[in-house]
């Protein structure tokens, strides 16, 4: 059990790196192309996402597929969390009511999933 928490955790870190690899994306855009500024924030958006990608890969090997996948849905809220802290982007009831949706549904699912574990 503790060496799956471990692995659950890796998950949520690495599903953070690729939410981060969005905010990079959008400072990015704001530069002038190929400008240095522009260089180190897409270079930064391309090595998150390589990151992400070889983190991923350990995940699946360590956690059931479905139980990975979702996870996934969390990009969306870190997407909220990060544009609201970032870019001082509004949040709105709506975003709110998704976000705890998309967390309800994660927990509702991890657990299914263990119980479904436990029971075989």
């Amino acid at each position: 059990m503790k060496q799956r928490a471990k692995w659950f955790l890796l998950l949520h870190v690495i599903l953070g790196i690729y939410a981060g690899s969005s905010v990079c994306s959008k400072l990015a855009a704001r530069q002038p192309f190929l400008s240095a500024a522009f260089v180190l924030l897409y270079g930064g958006m391309l090595l998150a996402l390589v990151v992400y990608a070889l983190g991923w890969q350990q995940v699946i090997k360590h956690l059931p597929l479905t139980t990975a996948y979702a996870n996934k849905a969390v990009t969306v809220v870190w997407g909220i969390v990060l544009g609201a802290l970032l870019f001082g982007e509004s949040v709105t009831p709506r975003q709110l009511l998704g976000a705890a949706v998309i967390i309800a549904g994660i927990v509702l699912f991890v657990r299914a999933d263990q119980k479904e574990e436990g029971g075989q």
